[in-house]
């Protein structure tokens, strides 16, 4: 993907919505693109994470334990971005379905950023809040939705 196809690409993506020229110039430069074939995981649950990713093509799906399919991932998309903002262990998997390309930001990344332009900083920032909020949101509608009335 050359450079304004990638700047592009970036800007459609919530994560970097609203970003103007400079900041989304920064990331295009920053991020480093990563190829997965298919069956190849991305990360393990409970490993270290220090990245988020943004899939710029193939299909990939997280899981939890081994039965449990919690989302899958298409172009446009990103997951692992929790490990910005935290220092925990990856909640779930990642698996590539299809082999995949994705773009890979880490905090370190995302730290420099902040000592560069603290205002871009920022609006990434709320742009994860905004993301992890609409996440949070339908989990919780799906757990409405199977739960069963209470028994008097």
């Amino acid at each position: 993907m050359d450079a304004d196809a990638l700047r592009e690409f970036l800007g459609r993506s919530p994560f970097f919505a609203g970003l103007w020229d400079t900041g989304i110039e920064w990331v295009a430069q920053t991020l480093v693109e990563r190829k997965y074939p298919a069956a190849a995981r991305v990360f393990q649950e409970g490993d270290p994470g220090c990245s988020m990713y943004v899939v710029k093509s193939g299909r990939l799906i997280a899981r939890q334990g081994q039965r449990c399919r919690l989302m899958i991932f298409g172009p446009g998309d990103f997951f692992g971005e929790m490990t910005l903002i935290e220092m925990q262990p990856r909640p779930f998997s990642v698996l590539v379905d299809e082999d995949a390309v994705l773009y890979e930001l880490t905090n370190m990344d995302l730290y420099k950023l902040y000592q560069q332009d603290v205002k871009a900083y920022v609006l990434i920032l709320q742009n994860l809040n905004r993301e992890l909020s609409r996440r949070l949101r339908r989990a919780g509608d799906r757990i409405a939705l199977h739960e069963t009335p209470a028994q008097p």
